[in-house]
């Protein structure tokens, strides 16, 4: 079984740019489907937590006020990992934490094979004992239902139930990347092509 801690492959190319909005919420639903409806740092899934996840500034609003509501400067981070960045400028986790640089352990460690992505992991307190400790139950759970009780691993696993509908919103300022709508975790539902577990 593959770990429910599993970075990317390769860094992300983003599928939406969608403008003009007012507030970095209003982003919301295109973030989700960007990054899988997890956390990009600690991978925290919303199945898990459910509304935990929330929009975060990677160049913080305070000192870039500038890129406050520019798409391509937000991501999608549980309550925890947010609230430990606040501030802080940090490496790229879009570029940085990657399955090639970052993996974990059977104990629920993380192991980092560049600086950038051991700076973020320290900086962020993913190794602290509560996230390990939180890891390892995840793994252990997902295990459990993987081995025991299908329904519960396609629910742990699987996408949410309410997958955003980007076809019908209308951001202020456009899209500059309307075809991303194509290859949205519900359209490709509605072709039959997403599969039942990520």
């Amino acid at each position: 079984m593959s770990s429910p801690f599993e970075y990317p492959t390769s860094p992300l190319v983003r599928r939406h740019e969608p403008l003009g909005y007012e507030w970095a919420i209003s982003y919301r639903p295109w973030l989700r489907d960007e990054f899988g409806f997890r956390c990009v740092f600690c991978l925290v899934r919303e199945a898990w937590m459910p509304n935990d996840l929330e929009v975060e500034h990677f160049q913080p609003a305070a000192k870039t006020p500038e890129v406050e509501l520019d798409y391509n400067n937000l991501l999608y981070a549980c309550r925890a990992c947010n609230s430990t960045k606040g501030s802080r400028t940090v490496p790229d986790p879009t570029v940085e934490l990657l399955r090639d640089e970052i993996s974990v352990d059977e104990t629920g460690v993380l192991h980092a094979n560049s600086h950038l992505a051991r700076e973020l992991i320290l900086v962020l307190g993913l190794n602290e004992p509560r996230m390990q400790s939180f890891r390892l139950l995840w793994i252990r759970m997902v295990k459990m239902a993987k081995d025991h009780d299908p329904i519960l691993y396609r629910r742990l696993m699987g996408y949410p139930d309410d997958l955003p509908d980007l076809s019908t919103l209308r951001p202020p300022g456009g899209n500059n990347k309307p075809d991303g709508v194509e290859s949205s975790f519900l359209a490709r539902r509605n072709r039959g092509e997403l599969p039942a577990v990520s």
